[in-house]
């Protein structure tokens, strides 16, 4: 393995990916010598831009490039090791039709007698852990669980001067968009949130794609009153250039989603909200000072990723959070807003 050619496979969610740098880290550190890639989404590709442990990025696009043709491509490649913790039936049957000889996952979805070494899909268990875990067919260590993105020089000048306009304000990035419309927390109590933020002397950063430009343009039009307090970047950076924007901001506060594990990555402190999803499965912020708001309910959770709409059509697991508890909370942790 020493100088192995070696694949790991994550074509899920950005958060997914952001969660396999901690394994792509520790492959590197038990064969150093070894060309690693890694293969994800198009659109999370650029979160592993600068990624020093990194040979190359393969970006599959699952649907416009056939299962075959992509099979064709990994074999052309000649990889001698596969580790994938994205444990899909489609996954598994591409790493056997590309030829890999060794190919190490999970014992879950459909087809996983085509791994030659897997493991039970553990419950209860951060997922960083879980991936982990996929190694101890190659050695016995422990590895650390801290994630890592690498914004560039260029990223994070860009980023030092959209805010420069903050001055000395402490700032708190608010992230109020998921894919799932039931993972979010109300847009009043964003905006209500905001408002008192702003009345303190905190500077708030507006993180999202285009899709969140709504939701963040609500918030924004709630602070307009206290200028200098409000930095809308919804669909106007890409995501390294977030993760350097996020890196200078005190706090995040958002929903279960990317935003939260970028933040993690970057090492800035994250305040979730946690609705139809529960820490169990997984993908909790993990970073010492974190924090989830949650309520205790006997319908939580109603999936892994949420819903559109909520299934009991109530949504009390998000509409039970109240905005003062939060910024009580956000003013205990950054405690001197100066101003």
């Amino acid at each position: 393995m020493e100088n192995a050619k070696i694949l790991i496979v994550q074509t899920a969610f950005i958060g997914d990916v952001i969660l396999i740098t901690p394994l792509i880290r520790a492959l590197h550190e038990l064969y150093p010598q070894a060309q690693l890639h890694a293969m994800v989404v198009p659109g999370a590709a650029k979160l592993l831009e600068n990624n020093p442990h990194l040979q190359q990025v393969i970006p599959y696009a699952k649907r416009k490039i056939s299962l075959w043709a992509m099979a064709r491509k990994l074999k052309a490649m000649g990889f001698d090791l596969a580790v994938s913790p994205h444990s899909s039936g489609r996954t598994h049957l591409l790493l056997w039709l590309s030829g890999i000889k060794r190919r190490i996952g999970f014992d879950r979805s459909w087809l996983p007698w085509l791994l030659t070494d897997k493991i039970p899909h553990p419950t209860n268990m951060h997922k960083i852990k879980k991936n982990l875990l996929l190694l101890k067919f190659l050695s016995p260590r422990e590895f650390g669980m801290q994630t890592e993105l690498f914004p560039s020089e260029l990223d994070r000048k860009k980023a030092d001067g959209m805010l420069l306009s903050f001055e000395n304000r402490p700032l708190v990035a608010i992230a109020p968009g998921s894919i799932w419309a039931t993972k979010c927390w109300l847009i009043e109590r964003y905006t209500s949130l905001a408002k008192e933020l702003a009345a303190r002397g905190y500077g708030i950063v507006l993180i999202g794609g285009e899709s969140d430009l709504d939701k963040c343009l609500a918030i924004e039009k709630a602070v307009q009153d206290t200028p200098g307090t409000v930095l809308n970047l919804a669909g106007k950076t890409n995501l390294l250039e977030s993760a350097a924007v996020i890196g200078n901001c005190r706090l995040m506060l958002c929903n279960d989603s990317g935003a939260l594990h970028i933040a993690n990555a970057m090492q800035t402190r994250v305040f979730a909200f946690f609705g139809p999803t529960v820490q169990s499965i997984g993908y909790y912020p993990y970073r010492e000072g974190d924090r989830i708001f949650e309520t205790e309910l006997d319908c939580r959770p109603c999936g892994s990723h949420g819903h559109h709409k909520c299934p009991l059509k109530h949504h009390d697991c998000m509409r039970r959070i109240e905005v003062q508890p939060v910024l009580h909370a956000i003013q205990e942790a950054i405690p001197k807003a100066g101003y």
